[in-house]
């Protein structure tokens, strides 16, 4: 059972004790928590899945292009520049085990991919919702855990023997660091038209789905916390 069903459950639990017993408070404190947990769980539920008559759900499967643009801006601005590849042909003795960029990956910053997945967000008709549960600052406990599972996807696509092979084939090429970065932007870019809306919405689903759902644990606590506030002062 994940959080976000335990957090609704748990609301509903109170909901109906309080209002079984007639206890006002304990009703009006699971009826907040519920409605607060279920509204956040609605709000990551549309990230991922278009809801019909709801504008703006399934933002994330909507909005791939932008995802599969970024994604090849990010390779080659950050990785590919003429100066990597460069020091990559200089160090290179053309053997298989030399066409490692795991360590080039590991210290490449990833914070810009995932500003740029928040600004996506907000800019998204979902971007209301975000607002009503603490705007953008409410996502930056996924920061890490996103980046984190970024560098491990990108260090899977580049250790791919498919990468590797063209990636090979490329460099004996004469004039390489001419023509590398046209080349190598063609490969990425053969490689993300094969990306579907769905295979990108599982992608990114993976990577922070897991901790999206603080958002309804956080939800109905003080969905909670308020509907006791406002029974004190309905009793008042």
């Amino acid at each position: 059972m994940n959080k976000s069903l335990i957090t609704n459950l748990i609301a509903l639990a109170f909901t109906v004790g309080g209002y079984v017993s007639e206890h006002h408070i304990l009703f009006t404190l699971g009826l907040f928590a519920l409605s607060g947990a279920i509204t956040n769980w609605l709000a990551v539920y549309m990230l991922f899945e278009k809801v019909p008559l709801l504008y703006g759900s399934g933002v994330i499967p909507a909005r791939f292009e932008e995802f599969k643009i970024a994604i090849r801006q990010l390779m080659m601005e950050q990785f590919f520049t003429e100066q990597n590849i460069d020091r990559f042909l200089s160090d290179s003795s053309g053997k298989a085990s030399t066409l490692n960029l795991a360590p080039v990956i590991e210290k490449i910053d990833l914070s810009p991919a995932f500003d740029s997945l928040v600004a996506v967000i907000e800019s998204s008709s979902f971007g209301s919702m975000l607002a009503m549960v603490g705007g953008s600052e409410a996502l930056q406990p996924m920061r890490e855990p996103f980046i984190e599972k970024m560098k491990i996807s990108i260090q899977d696509i580049a250790q791919s023997e498919q990468f590797n092979t063209l990636l090979r084939e490329e460099l004996e090429q004469p004039d390489i660091i001419s023509g590398m970065r046209d080349k190598v932007s063609d490969i990425i870019e053969k490689r993300l038209n094969e990306l579907t809306p769905q295979l990108v919405k599982e992608i990114v689903q993976k990577m922070i789905k897991k901790h999206l759902g603080w958002l309804v644990v956080w939800g109905g606590i003080f969905g909670g916390v308020i509907g006791v506030i406002a029974a004190i002062t309905n009793n008042f």
